[in-house]
């Protein structure tokens, strides 16, 4: 099926993440995973697994442009729900549990981006991912001047 290509704005972009989203969403549902909490969870592995208890909430708070008190839920539920425990203070540090439940999502979640990016060109990927970062950087801009 094709479909005819509607100028880029706003709208598509968001309509593409919102699509992207959904399809994750229904992963994360069967684990009782928050989309926060999942990308918490790929914040302390980023890190090899400790970080900052602030490092993941200014992740949350400033990627996904969520409130600071939303932000510390969602790793206060993480660690009520043993996938992420204090280590020392201020830090977290995935559990074996955390580390099973973040695997099992970055394998679903790698399979469904290889079927949605199939047979895309890597020339076209590579200049939406530029594209995408420019137009990312400059609304963080606009909101900063905000």
């Amino acid at each position: 099926m094709t479909t005819s290509v509607p100028p880029v704005n706003g709208q598509v972009i968001g309509l593409a993440h919102y699509a992207g989203r959904a399809a994750l969403e229904r992963v994360l549902a069967r684990s009782g995973t928050t989309f926060e909490q999942s990308v918490a969870l790929r914040a302390a592995s980023d890190n090899g697994g400790t970080v900052e208890r602030a490092r993941v909430v200014g992740r949350l708070t400033g990627g996904l442009k969520i409130e600071e008190s939303a932000a510390r839920r969602a790793v206060e539920e993480l660690t009520a729900r043993g996938l992420l425990e204090e280590r020392a203070p201020g830090q977290v540090s995935l559990t074996d549990g955390g580390r099973e439940l973040f695997a099992s999502i970055r394998s679903a979640g790698d399979a469904i981006a290889a079927r949605v990016y199939a047979d895309i060109p890597a020339e076209d990927l590579a200049v939406a991912g530029r594209v995408l970062a420019l137009v990312t950087e400059r609304a963080n801009a606009e909101l900063a001047d905000a």
